[in-house]
């Protein structure tokens, strides 16, 4: 499996609990889409962080979109995006989704950082 070797590379601690893969996809028209329901989460505690999420997830509620990585030594949107995940995980967010919500067609890196302020 693909995402097996990727993800132990990027979770050495293996914080990460659950994986999505292919086999958690639902084939609609042709293409694949990500089901988060196959993770058997709380809908309202999951984040899907993805270079096209919006256009390969069946929650686009539970999106993070980011623009597609591309090789680019100076790309830091994930990084970027720590001190947003580190708010949701200590706040203990309710339901992720509203927040998520907000921050709609915006850089939700910087967004968060001067809502911090």
């Amino acid at each position: 499996m693909y995402v097996d070797p990727v993800m132990e590379r990027l979770d050495a601690k293996g914080c990460v609990r659950h994986r999505l893969s292919r086999v958690a996809t639902k084939y609609v028209n042709g293409k694949h889409y990500r089901d988060l329901s196959k993770l058997n989460r709380d809908p309202a505690r999951v984040i899907y962080i993805s270079g096209h999420a919006l256009d390969s997830c069946l929650q686009p509620e539970n999106c993070l979109p980011i623009k597609p990585w591309k090789l680019e030594a100076e790309d830091t949107q994930l990084i970027d995006l720590i001190p947003l995940l580190e708010f949701v995980a200590t706040a203990r967010v309710s339901d992720i989704r509203p927040v998520l919500a907000s921050f709609e067609g915006r850089d939700i890196a910087a967004e968060f950082l001067e809502r911090s302020r």
